[in-house]
């Protein structure tokens, strides 16, 4: 059964009209169809460059009508296939409290720090999200996959919804939320074509996603995100600093050259900043993390000590960013603001 809010909430993510359940899709006025999979809708366009490989193999997985693997949609999981194996048998044998595929995917969507974690998660790691209390403000997850940051927004009293376009991780999430009473609405979608509703959400979050894309496809996901956000509503998305200490060290191993596929881009503050030109809207930067991407202070019980040195020393530094400015220019990761003036 589909989310009575996205019912309302949804629209063609092709053409923006109104969606009506059919059966086991969701179809517009000018007979657009898009399946629903377990009360999931999968809004994606398959004649669209994706973004990411797994956005075709979730359109080809979510027309698939039996599976063999739990619903677990193992081939729209970006990890490799040793992995995927390893996810079906933990999931077969349940052989852990933690999603089998969250187990596999932590390093992908957390970073490299979270490598030594693959495998062998003890516990799911929920960020700390320096957000004000959302008093029941719909808060949308931009490229969500298991949803860290849907449940770090719940948990600060926000009504979430996650999207992403990998089905696997969307469902791995959704099976996640549940063990862990969180109330989060998904959907699969293509951050660049938002399938909702105008001006719906308070607050739309991104983190360790949009720093992947093209330029051309990132002001494509932020021209949605105005669309969709509400008058007084703001906006944070994580990208990568160009000058950042070790950003500036990945730019020269991989010869400063242009990137490729789903490489990160490092971008210049002042890039950033206007990347949300908007008249009624104050754009800012604000630090997140030194010393690489992704870096969390409410992780460092998961890591060994020298990475919680490392987490400290980043923590600092963000702390000194907020009276020295110019230590925002250093940051490796920042977060680009929009709040109304």
């Amino acid at each position: 059964m589909l989310d009575e809010w996205l019912t309302l909430n949804l629209s063609c993510p092709r053409d923006g009209q109104e969606l009506e359940r059919i059966n086991d899709e969701l179809v517009c006025p000018a007979e657009h169809h898009f399946p629903v999979v377990d009360g999931i809708p999968v809004l994606l366009m398959g004649d669209i460059d994706p973004t990411l490989h797994v956005l075709t193999s979730s359109i080809a997985a979510a027309r698939q009508q039996k599976r063999t693997d739990g619903h677990l949609f193992l081939e729209t999981l970006g990890i490799d296939g040793d992995q995927r194996r390893a996810v079906l048998e933990d999931f077969l044998n349940d052989a852990s409290e933690i999603d089998p595929a969250i187990n596999y995917l932590i390093a992908h969507t957390n970073g490299i720090l979270y490598k030594h974690l693959v495998g062998r998660l003890p516990a799911y790691p929920i960020p700390e999200i320096d957000l004000p209390e959302g008093n029941d403000g719909y808060f949308l997850d931009v490229g969500c996959s298991w949803g860290r940051w849907s449940m770090a927004a719940a948990r600060k009293g926000y009504l979430p919804v996650g999207i992403d376009p990998s089905l696997g991780a969307v469902m791995a999430g959704r099976r996640a939320a549940r063990r862990l009473g969180l109330d989060i609405k998904w959907v699969v979608g293509d951050a660049r074509y938002l399938p909702f509703r105008d001006s719906v959400f308070d607050v739309v979050y991104s983190y360790s996603v949009l720093q992947h894309f093209r330029l051309e496809d990132l002001k494509a996901a932020l021209g949605e995100t105005r669309r969709i956000l509400k008058p007084n509503g703001c906006v944070q998305i994580q990208l990568a600093n160009q000058y950042g200490i070790r950003s500036l060290y990945h730019q020269m191993r991989r010869g400063f050259r242009a990137p490729r596929g789903f490489e990160v881009r490092y971008l210049k503050p002042k890039t950033i900043k206007a990347l949300f030109s908007q008249s009624d809207y104050r754009t800012e930067i604000r630090s997140d993390c030194y010393f690489g991407l992704g870096l969390q202070k409410s992780d460092s019980y998961l890591m060994p000590l020298w990475k919680r040195v490392l987490l400290l020393g980043s923590e600092l530094l963000k702390k000194m960013s907020h009276r020295l400015t110019a230590l925002r220019l250093v940051a490796d990761s920042v977060f680009l603001i929009a709040s109304p003036r």
